[in-house]
Order: C-alpha cells, then sequence, then structure tokens
C-alpha cells in the first residue's frame, strides 16, 4: 500500500499532498473535541500498536504480503479525527525512518490511508452498527466489516492517482483488478485484527472506545476554532 518515490508523477503528488494537508488540519481541529485526558493516551497507544504491526507482514496470495493498515481501527478506538492524525504520525515515521514509502508520495499515502482508510472505514462502522443489537457483540462485528472494507478503499485511492499520473506502462484496469483483488484478501485480515483488537479493549475498557459511546452523529460533531 505504501507508494515508493517516483511512481506516481510530481504534479499528481503535489495535488494530493495539499489535499492530504488540508484533510490533516481539519482533523487536528477536531480531534480537540473528542480527546480528553482519559483517551489522549490511548491515541498514543493505537498509533504505537499500528506502527508496530505494520511492520509485520503476512502473506495473502501468489507471493504477495500484507500488513494491517489500521485506519478502521483506530477510528473506532480513538475517533476519525484523532486517527488520522495517528495514523499521519506512523507514516511520517516510516517515510523518514526506515524509508517505508517515499518522501514525495507522502501526501499519496496520508490521503489514502489516514484519510480514505480512515473515514471509510468510520463511516461503514456506523451504518453497520446501526443495524445491530445495542450491546458489545455489535461493536466487534461492526469494527470487523469497516476493516475489511475500508482496506480496498484505500486501494482504490490509489488507482485513482495513479490513473491520474501513474508513470509505470501497467494500464489502469490492471492495477484496478490487481489493487482490489489483493486487497480485499488483505482486508479480510484487517478485519479480524481489528474485530479482536477492539473488543480486547472492550473487555477491559469499554469506556474509552469511541465508537461505544454513542458518537455516531458524525456531521454533528463541531470542529473548534
Amino acid at each position: 500500500m505504501h507508494i515508493p518515490d517516483g511512481f506516481i508523477d510530481i504534479p499528481t503528488s503535489v495535488a494530493f499532498a495539499g489535499l492530504a494537508a488540508t484533510g490533516v488540519a481539519i482533523s487536528l481541529k477536531g480531534a480537540r473535541s473528542s480527546l480528553d485526558e482519559k483517551t489522549a493516551p490511548l491515541a498514543g497507544l493505537t498509533a504505537t500498536f499500528i506502527f508496530a504491526v505494520q511492520m509485520l507482514n503476512f502473506p495473502v496470495a501468489a507471493g504477495t504480503s500484507g500488513h494491517l493498515l489500521g485506519g478502521a481501527l483506530a477510528a473506532v478506538l480513538v475517533g476519525p479525527w484523532a486517527a488520522s492524525l495517528a495514523l499521519t504520525v506512523v507514516l511520517l515515521m516510516q517515510a523518514l525512518l526506515f524509508a517505508d514509502g517515499g518522501l514525495t508520495a507522502l501526501g499519496l499515502n496520508i490521503f489514502n490511508m489516514s484519510l480514505v482508510g480512515v473515514w471509510v472505514g468510520y463511516l461503514i462502522f456506523i451504518l453497520v452498527k446501526k443495524f445491530l443489537p445495542k450491546n458489545k457483540s455489535s461493536i466487534s462485528i461492526a469494527a470487523f466489516l469497516a476493516g475489511l472494507i475500508s482496506v480496498p478503499c484505500a486501494a482504490a485511492g490509489f488507482v485513482l492517482q495513479y490513473a491520474i499520473g501513474g508513470t509505470a506502462t501497467f494500464s489502469i484496469s490492471q492495477v484496478l483488478t490487481a489493487m482490489l483483488g489483493t486487497h480485499f484478501l488483505i482486508g479480510i485480515g484487517e478485519g479480524v485484527i481489528t474485530a479482536l483488537a477492539v473488543g480486547a479493549v472492550m473487555a477491559s475498557r469499554s469506556d474509552l472506545v469511541y465508537g461505544y459511546k454513542g458518537t455516531t452523529h458524525l456531521l454533528e460533531t463541531r470542529v473548534n476554532k
């Protein structure tokens, strides 16, 4: 999922860097209203967990491998605003310290994983939760589906970027088929890990889980200025 330098042309990279910067700035303001002295440490722990597990790859198919993206997981645990910030910090650290994702492609990666992955995952979580019983088990089920769907959606963001400014010779249909097919399989693992992680936190401190505290009015969340 991490895009290297040179795979997308500079104009497209700059444009998506601007979109990513705007999204992160809005998330920074939104996080002020969703975090408090109890939930802020959980956001830090979530970022640390995602950073660690993104370094671990698991086999998918035909010699390919995948790793946890963590967007849906972070959104359910600490809310989408803080989740976008947590993923952004993770991607910055990976690019600067481990060359995992190019520096010129940082905006592309942040857009796909910190914004698309987080917000699609959170919206799927909210939608699924509305149709399930109001209990703790439903949170894990909704988290599983959020993790599952968020991964191919984040991959679709890359396909869009490639269609606009890809520098390789692969056709868009080839890239679309390869990315969505592989990342759907990765999404299954993502969903399982997300459900297990959310379930573990729910078992001990459900009061800290953003997605369990009734915060389902996404559009009603006001951003402090």
